[in-house]
């Protein structure tokens, strides 16, 4: 194993060992390998660069308390990756190949694999790229597929707690039907004028749907959660929903639907529909939610443009903990896994 202080990763890029690589030409996708040369040999002209043909995913693989190494989830990836290949005219990255390329990942940078207790894992960065040179508009009919794995740290290292966020109108995320359904690189080029303007006030952006700027799209980079609950009910926190935004220009979150399927299980109601932006005020709990962080809990939200804030508490509440909790456990092998999201690397079976 690496000399790494796991206890100082962030969600920060380390180099490993390995990359994996995978070209297409000629219709036909060449079998991943792995290779120690991390840079790209890429024209200049190259449809990635010229007309930003390009999509990635974001995955991690887990030490669990048995020992066992457990890859989340990584099929959904794959088909996701697919759809966003589809969508940007691309040809999509096969499954299985999607997974070979993941394990050969994991299998050649196992010294980077963070151990048990630490809480960090090795994240995978799968990337889609066209390469094909072009200077008149229109699409690629060439790829190469890397998957670039890295350590990081615990999203929250120390005790899960809040972050702020600020209402967002001057910067549109994505178009009602553009490409905000696709994980592509353009999507977040977009929110950083708006990003890093919160991030600069100690806070993070909530961005509201481009038509109207009326209803609640995405949290920066992740998906919108808000529990609602109502009083006097047989449930542990009386009647609680889980609310998420419907829309075409949201990224169809992993963790997302993960969640709402444990929030399924434990008798919530589960809600996805257009969420208008007062609708915060009848929300006890909120919380952006991505591979990063699982869950963000939000503890308050400045309207700065109409002066009204929407307070969550300082602390995640008790719904949102549970959830994030149970997720976790499921992910690093201290509950069952019922739906078969994990996946036991191979080279662990006896």
């Amino acid at each position: 194993m690496k000399e790494i202080d796991w206890s100082k990763l962030g969600f920060h890029y380390t180099e490993p060992d390995y990359i994996v690589r995978s070209a297409y030409h000629n219709g036909v996708w060449e079998e991943p390998y792995a290779t120690k040369d991390k840079y790209l040999h890429l024209h200049v002209s190259a449809t990635c660069l010229q007309y930003g043909q390009e999509a990635f995913e974001g995955l991690k693989a887990f030490r669990g308390v048995d020992g066992k190494i457990r890859i989340f989830r990584w099929r959904d990836n794959a088909r996701r990756m697919a759809k966003s290949a589809e969508g940007l005219f691309m040809a999509p990255v096969p499954e299985e190949l999607f997974g070979r390329a993941i394990r050969l990942a994991l299998e050649k940078n196992m010294d980077f694999l963070p151990p048990y207790g630490t809480g960090a894992a090795l994240y995978f960065r799968p990337l889609l790229i066209g390469t094909t040179p072009r200077l008149g508009v229109g699409p690629g009919r060439d790829f190469e597929f890397i998957v670039i794995p890295s350590p990081i740290g615990p999203y929250y290292p120390g005790k899960f707690h809040c972050t702020s966020f600020i209402v967002n109108r001057y910067v549109d995320r994505a178009a009602p039907y553009g490409t905000g359904k696709f994980k592509v690189g353009g999507n977040y080029a977009s929110s950083f004028r708006a990003t890093e303007a919160a991030h600069a006030m100690g806070m993070d952006c909530i961005f509201l749907d481009a038509k109207y700027h009326r209803y609640i799209d995405e949290c920066s980079a992740a998906n919108f959660i808000g529990i609602r609950r109502v009083a006097g009910d047989s449930q542990p926190f009386g009647t609680v929903e889980y609310l998420t935004p419907k829309s075409s220009a949201i990224l169809p979150s992993i963790t997302n639907d993960s969640l709402m399927a444990l929030a399924r299980e434990r008798g919530y109601k589960v809600t996805r529909r257009r969420i208008r932006l007062e609708e915060l005020a009848d929300m006890s709990e909120a919380a952006a939610c991505g591979t990063a962080c699982v869950i963000s809990p939000i503890d308050r939200v400045l309207d700065t443009e109409r002066g009204v804030t929407y307070s969550f508490g300082s602390e995640p509440g008790p719904v949102l903990s549970e959830l994030y909790h149970a997720l976790r456990d499921i992910q690093f092998g201290r509950a069952e896994d019922k739906h078969n999201w994990c996946e036991i690397f191979e080279i662990l079976k006896s």
